[in-house]
């Protein structure tokens, strides 16, 4: 039989999940001094939801999930819409306009949700991309002005700080401005979604793949593309305090409120002294919801970012029928866990005991280390002594206590790679 999990998953060890307990007790500790409570979503939603237009590339890697009651064999010309009512979350934010749409009543206002659960996408598995994965969101729903951009970046900055990971760098950018590059340089609108998706490769495909993406499959000539690239890089590396300026006049038709929103979000951002932040008219993010102010951050040893989100205004009023301002940030797990490699060093204490120890000696022992507020596991001895030793250290253990049936007196705790003679 085999025994190896399906492709594109994995089986995690203990010493993983310290890890991953580890990173996300920071994350919460952080998150919840922000007010973001934690809420949870089922892994099935309707498919029609999760194939609402929104998910952008992301919507070619559902998980679909066969009607229950099928028969074992159906006519040749069903539809797969005929077969299919429900498909596995490919991320955390269609399902919380969702719960949003259905508790709005009952939720304080603005909300500040907090998630972290598995995800599933039918990716082409490689190294650090999973089909079954873990995200961590946070979103501000209900907040209009830029205070939930600056309020999320700051957050998740010291959340990933926290959890350990030093050398970020916040990337932003704004999809009004994006929009606004495709109208001047005349991009037919319809087209507008394919060359942002085109643009979101540059940093897999540079500007030779680009370039020819938009003429083959966006159809753009040459005047066209030329005309995106230069305002590009006109724009690339531009003085973060000189954002509006440098816009005004690359994109005169940029509207002021996008302006005026990009200088707030840097007046915020600057008073942020730990903080390393730039302009990037790059960037784009994948998903087709975003209405307003993008962001991701970067780190050097990363091949791609480790957190990212931006402003969705219309994605909740598909479910409630009214527009709701709304704004987020998914952390990557997988990648801050990948990144940051082992767990701090736990106090873990092995009670050892031999075969002909009562047990009630053993239970004893374990519970007054732990009334100490110290991790305390029994085990059997085993094997020849020093062998056994190295394996407690293996596992995790910093010390024990050896309990012998004909034991008097006080139980000696020795450390674990000391020296013994």
């Amino acid at each position: 039989m085999d025994l190896t999990p399906a492709r594109g998953t994995r089986d995690l060890l203990p010493a993983a999940v310290a890890v991953r307990d580890h990173v996300l007790a920071r994350i919460t500790e952080v998150y919840q001094r922000y007010g973001y409570q934690r809420i949870e979503t089922p892994a099935l939603e309707n498919i029609d939801r999760l194939q609402g237009g929104q998910g952008g590339e992301n919507q070619k890697l559902i998980y679909q999930v066969l009607r229950r009651g099928l028969e074992p064999t159906v006519a040749a010309d069903t539809s797969l819409s005929e077969l299919v009512d429900l498909g596995l979350r490919f991320d955390l934010t269609v399902p919380l306009s969702r719960f949003y749409g259905a508790n709005r009543a009952t939720l304080p206002q603005p909300f500040r949700s907090f998630q972290f659960g598995p995800v599933w996408r039918a990716e082409r598995p490689a190294k650090g991309r999973y089909r079954q994965f873990y995200q961590c969101d946070i979103d501000l729903l209900g907040e209009p002005s830029v205070l939930a951009e600056v309020e999320l970046i700051e957050a998740t900055s010291a959340a990933l700080a926290s959890a350990g990971l030093a050398g970020t760098t916040v990337r932003l950018s704004d999809r009004r401005f994006l929009s606004a590059l495709a109208s001047h340089a005349g991009v037919p609108a319809q087209g507008w979604d394919r060359l942002f998706i085109t643009l979101d490769k540059l940093d897999k495909i540079g500007w030779d793949g680009v370039r020819a993406e938009l003429a083959d499959r966006v159809g753009l000539d040459e005047a066209t593309i030329a005309r995106v690239a230069d305002t590009i890089t006109s724009l690339q590396g531009v003085d973060a305090a000189k954002i509006a300026d440098e816009l005004s006049s690359a994109l005169p038709d940029v509207g002021d409120d996008v302006l005026s929103d990009l200088a707030t979000t840097a007046e915020g951002l600057a008073a942020l002294p730990d903080l390393t932040w730039e302009f990037d008219p790059t960037l784009v993010r994948g998903m087709g919801y975003y209405t307003g102010q993008i962001f991701e951050i970067t780190h050097p040893a990363s091949g791609g970012s480790v957190a990212g989100g931006g402003r969705y205004d219309q994605l909740i009023g598909r479910f409630l029928g009214t527009d709701v301002p709304a704004c987020g940030f998914s952390i990557g797990f997988e990648r801050i866990v990948d990144l940051l490699g082992a767990a701090p060093a736990r106090d873990a204490v092995a009670v050892l005991y031999e075969a002909d120890t009562p047990v009630s000696a053993v239970l004893t022992t374990a519970r007054e280390l732990r009334a100490e507020g110290r991790t305390v596991s029994p085990v059997r001895r085993s094997g020849k002594f020093g062998a056994q030793l190295g394996r407690l250290e293996e596992w995790g253990f910093t010390s024990f206590v050896h309990l012998r049936a004909d034991q008097e007196g006080a139980v000696e705790e020795r450390r674990l790679g000391e020296k013994r003679t």
